[in-house]
């Protein structure tokens, strides 16, 4: 049974390649700041697009995008501004969720954009 880090591992390789289809380009993955991270930094139409995933198995204890919580979306914002602060990005911003479902009835990738904003 895979383990929470290769979940998250293959959750990140399917949002990776959805945005890519999508018209995205990558620019990080798993990007660091101490202790804080955002799984994928990407670009599309000169927007930056901070992307969190999250994946499950199931949706029995509820859909994915709703364990991006307050508190999660808070360090995710602070992560980013060091990104931003650090490579001198000068781009209106977004907050995105890319939740991943995959049950024994398939693969359910959902792209939720401007999930949610810095102002909480």
């Amino acid at each position: 049974m895979p383990n929470n880090t290769q979940k998250g591992t293959t959750g990140e390789e399917i949002a990776v390649a959805h945005l890519l289809k999508s018209g995205y380009e990558i620019l990080e993955r798993n990007w660091r700041h101490n202790h804080l991270e955002v799984d994928i930094i990407a670009t599309i139409n000169s927007t930056l697009v901070i992307v969190e995933v999250k994946m499950r198995a199931n949706s029995y204890y509820g859909r994915p995008e709703e364990f991006v919580t307050r508190i999660k979306q808070k360090k995710v914002i602070k992560a980013a501004d060091h990104y931003i602060k650090e490579n001198n990005v000068n781009l209106e911003t977004r907050f995105d969720v890319v939740s991943i479902v995959e049950d024994p009835k398939g693969l359910s990738v959902e792209h939720f954009v401007s999930a949610f904003s810095p102002t909480l």
